[in-house]
C-alpha cells in the first residue's frame, strides 16, 4: 500500500509542474506506445487526478524497463525535477523582464515569489530523489526499515507540490494584471504568455 502510494504521490506532483510549462510551451512527446510498458504506465496513471495529463509526462519512458511502483516513482520524480527545473528557468525571465518594467512591480513580486517557491521545490525533488534512489538499491520488498525513507520521500513530494499549487494559485489570483502586462510587450518576450 505505502508503495503504491508513493508512485501515485509522485506521479501526481509532476502535474503542476505540467501545468506550468504547458501553459507556456506546449509538451511535443510523441504518443508512442510500447505494450507492457505502456499499460502500465496508463493503469498506474489511471489512479490520479489527471490520467491524461500523467500519461503524456511519463510516456517519454515507454520505452525503458520499469520494474514495478519504485522504479515507476523514479522516473516520475524525474520527470517532475525536470519540468520543475524548466518552470524555474523560464519564470527567471520572466522576473528580469519585469524587473526592468517600472509597471510591472507587483507582478514581479509574484513571479519572484514563484520563483522561490519553484526553487524549494527543486530542492524537495532533488532531496526524495536521492532517498528514492538509495531505496530502491536495497531492492523491491518494503520492510520496517524502508518505512521512514519512504515517509521521507512522501514529506518532501507533498511540500514540492504544495509550492507548486501556491505559485499556480499565485498566478491565477493576478491573471487579469499578467494579461495586461503581456499586452504592452512584444509577442518573443517572456512575459507575454496567456494564463
Amino acid at each position: 500500500m505505502t508503495q503504491l502510494n508513493l508512485t501515485l504521490i509522485a506521479i501526481f506532483l509532476s502535474l503542476p509542474f505540467s501545468i506550468l510549462v504547458t501553459a507556456v510551451e506546449p509538451s511535443s512527446l510523441p504518443m508512442q506506445k510500447n505494450s507492457q510498458t505502456m499499460t502500465y504506465i496508463e493503469s498506474s496513471c489511471n489512479g490520479t487526478h489527471y490520467p491524461n495529463l500523467c500519461i503524456r509526462c511519463l510516456a517519454k519512458y515507454v520505452k525503458s524497463t520499469i520494474n514495478g511502483p519504485q522504479h515507476l516513482a523514479q522516473y516520475a520524480l524525474s520527470a517532475s525535477l525536470s519540468r520543475a527545473l524548466h518552470t524555474r528557468g523560464y519564470l527567471l525571465k520572466v522576473a528580469k523582464e519585469l524587473k526592468s518594467n517600472k509597471n510591472s512591480k507587483r507582478e514581479y513580486l509574484v513571479v519572484q515569489d514563484c520563483v522561490n517557491q519553484i526553487t524549494d521545490s527543486v530542492d524537495q525533488l532533488s532531496q526524495a530523489m536521492k532517498e528514492l534512489h538509495k531505496l530502491n538499491k536495497r531492492g523491491s520488498t518494503i520492510n520496517d526499515n524502508m518505512l521512514w525513507p519512504i515517509s521521507n520521500v512522501e514529506t518532501w513530494v507533498s511540500t514540492a507540490l504544495t509550492d507548486a499549487s501556491s505559485c499556480a494559485y499565485s498566478f491565477s489570483r493576478y491573471a487579469s494584471r499578467f494579461q495586461k502586462a503581456a499586452a504592452i510587450t512584444t509577442p518573443r518576450s517572456p512575459k507575454s504568455f496567456k494564463l
